[in-house]
């Protein structure tokens, strides 16, 4: 039996971190992996050809939306042209993570289907076991199916299986309203579907500040059917077509669906790891319980990403393999920290979270101070007619900043500037006394930040002292 310093089960971003960086400082590497390639569900089915397809929607919806400038387009897409594009892409950014390149790192790269044989050895299918000094686990996760009678009858499609799409459907029913459903949503009408989106909650994007909230919806629902408060109870098949069933304060609603796609929530993947054979807890929905250095119930056994339950995101996935890298080779305890995470929803606009929601900050710090700019007032937006939208900073009382919201045009790029400040230590005033180029979208975080010193300088007693001292001044 092979031994190794530390194996990988999972080779997503995570995990790819994970290996790579554990490798580059002489560890003994073994990745293993049950697709035939790397990249794991990022790069196949969620966050690139996720955006592939968005912005080949937005192309389509702007040559359609052209006429101001005597231009007129008509015609339905392609939907496998489109589709093949998303594979380009894909197939593009896969060579960055293509097994070759871990092999020349010095990683034993096995395809196969993992499972735990004890804590400290790993069965593959197609290979002999192996032996590990630290194991990792970043499985993943997949997309959650509910319950939903009818379903098999109806079929169903997810972000697994939407790329392999050749017709655009008619109509589309989503199950669920959280980002990735609405990114899709809004993407396919654009590309020409009748979108519905069945939302079991109040209202969309739960997560997001109340303000964000409001202002995505309203803008959301100019494209798409959205339908809150809509439990759905079945599917069901009648004379070759789909119909979704559900329920508004015990009302019985039908609607009819050339296509399902569920998107409520997503499903981590351990019930083939037989994680009981190692001794490994997990939660009641199968997540594999870390404590803040990201480790297991067994302590040389770690998790990062999706199958540990925080938060489902890439960059987050990335950040915790590179802390796992530390504490399983040197046995340090260095502890994770999301208190600066930040997250992007690819809709469009776009909507981009850091920190605290207001009503979170209140909750927590009591008074704060919220600092809210429209985009209609910052003259880049004015330019580019993208003044749909605004940023919102909120800071405790001494004017640190505890969260950072906007909407609007690259809000996900311009908005990082935020991001730095906080963890550089900067404050509110800090980022008003920063020089950005004119005309710029950053302007609006400067348009922001200004209003805490025109707070500071302009009101109470230094507009008075300042009077009397230029009278005096001579």
């Amino acid at each position: 039996m092979k031994k190794y310093d530390l194996i990988v089960v999972g080779g997503g971003a995570g995990g790819l971190t994970v290996a790579a960086g554990a490798a580059s400082l002489g560890a003994n590497v073994a990745l293993v992996e049950k697709r035939d390639d790397l990249g794991g569900d990022c790069l196949h089915f969620g966050c690139v050809p996720s955006k592939a397809l968005i912005e080949a929607a937005n192309e389509v919806y702007h040559a359609r939306n052209v006429q101001a400038y005597g231009i007129h387009a008509s015609g339905d897409v392609d939907l496998k042209a489109i589709n093949d594009r998303v594979k380009a892409s894909v197939d593009h950014i896969q060579e960055h993570d293509d097994i070759d390149r871990f092999r020349e790192l010095g990683i034993d790269v096995y395809l196969g289907g993992a499972s735990f044989a004890t804590d400290h050895e790993i069965k593959i299918e197609g290979h002999e076991n192996i032996h590990g000094k630290r194991i990792v686990i970043s499985t993943g996760s997949r997309p959650n199916v509910p319950p939903i009678e009818g379903l098999e009858e109806t079929g169903y499609i997810t972000n697994e299986s939407a790329f392999n799409l050749e017709k655009l459907p008619k109509k589309l029913v989503f199950i669920g309203g959280g980002p990735i459903g609405l990114e899709l949503a809004q993407a396919y009408s654009r590309l020409g579907s009748e979108v519905t989106v069945l939302e079991a909650g109040p209202h969309l994007l739960g997560k997001e500040d109340q303000d964000i909230q409001k202002t995505a919806q309203r803008m959301l629902e100019q494209e798409l059917n959205v339908i809150t408060n809509a439990r759905v109870s079945k599917t069901s098949r009648q004379d070759e077509k789909n119909y979704v069933h559900y329920t508004i304060d015990d009302e019985d609603h039908v609607i009819e669906a050339d296509q399902i796609f569920l998107a409520v929530g997503r499903k981590p993947n351990t019930d083939t790891l037989q994680l009981e054979n190692a001794g490994v807890e997990m939660d009641e929905k199968g997540h594999v319980k870390v404590d803040d250095t990201l480790r297991s119930s067994v302590p040389h056994i770690f998790a990062v990403g999706d199958v540990n339950g925080g938060l489902y995101f890439t960059h987050v996935a990335g950040y915790e393999g590179k802390t796992v890298v530390q504490n399983a080779l040197y046995g340090l305890k260095r502890k994770i920290s999301y208190n600066n995470i930040p997250w992007n929803t690819y809709t469009t606009p776009e909507i981009f979270h850091f920190g605290l929601t207001q009503q979170e900050a209140q909750e927590k710090h009591g008074d704060v101070m919220i600092y809210k700019t429209e985009l209609d007032q910052v003259d880049r937006f004015v330019a580019d007619h993208a003044t749909n939208g605004f940023i919102k900073i909120i800071t405790d009382t001494k004017g640190n900043i505890v969260g950072a919201h906007a909407i609007g045009k690259g809000a996900g790029d311009w908005m990082q500037v935020v991001v730095l400040a906080v963890e550089k230590g900067m404050k509110i005033g800090d980022l008003s006394n920063m020089i950005y180029p004119y005309p710029n979208h950053t302007a609006s975080i400067e348009n922001a930040s200004n209003q805490y010193w025109r707070a500071k300088l302009f009101n109470g007693f230094i507009p008075k002292l300042s009077k009397t001292f230029i009278r005096w001044f001579r």
